[in-house]
């Protein structure tokens, strides 16, 4: 089955928009983003690890993690998540941080993830909007899109282990 991943980084708006679609229920792909023991098993792109520190899935709450790679932390970063409605979208505050959560630099983004349930796929949409355009365009130049595109190859593979396993 192929499965739409589409990425637009829209200048004149600061904001990247990416459609993707998985081969599991809205159950499972809910899971993948909420839930810290599945987060870390796909989320960073390889050789990377992400590594969850603390996650408090909730209103109010946060998500620090760090990425990691052959056992030396590359970085960290906080999500701080703003709206959640179940199983249906949920709204966050990313910036990257110390191991602490504690913001370094200036730049953030606001980010909008909605699951829509199909018959065979799950469509995931997001909205990545900047603080500032040379951080858009920062992310640009470090492989977000690359990245972003293999963290989901990670996840297509995860979703294949559960139907192996049943």
């Amino acid at each position: 089955m192929s499965l739409l991943f589409d990425f637009v980084a829209d200048k004149a708006t600061k904001t990247i928009y990416i459609t993707r679609e998985f081969a599991a229920d809205i159950d499972l792909v809910w899971d993948a983003f909420t839930k810290a023991e599945i987060l870390d098993q796909w989320y960073a792109p390889k050789p990377l690890q992400a590594r969850t520190k603390e996650m408090d899935f909730r209103e109010g709450g946060r998500w620090l993690y760090a990425m990691v790679s052959a056992g030396n932390t590359v970085g960290y970063s906080l999500v701080e998540f703003l709206k959640i409605q179940p199983k249906t979208t949920f709204s966050t505050k990313n910036t990257f941080s110390d191991e602490n959560g504690n913001s370094i630099g200036s730049a953030s983004s606001l980010v909008k993830h909605t699951f829509k349930a199909g018959a065979e796929v799950t469509t995931l949409y997001v909205e990545k909007v900047f603080d500032d355009l040379a951080t858009l365009e920062k992310l640009a130049t470090m492989g977000f899109k690359e990245g972003t595109a293999a963290g989901f190859a990670n996840l297509d593979e995860y979703f294949l282990t559960l139907v192996t396993h049943k």
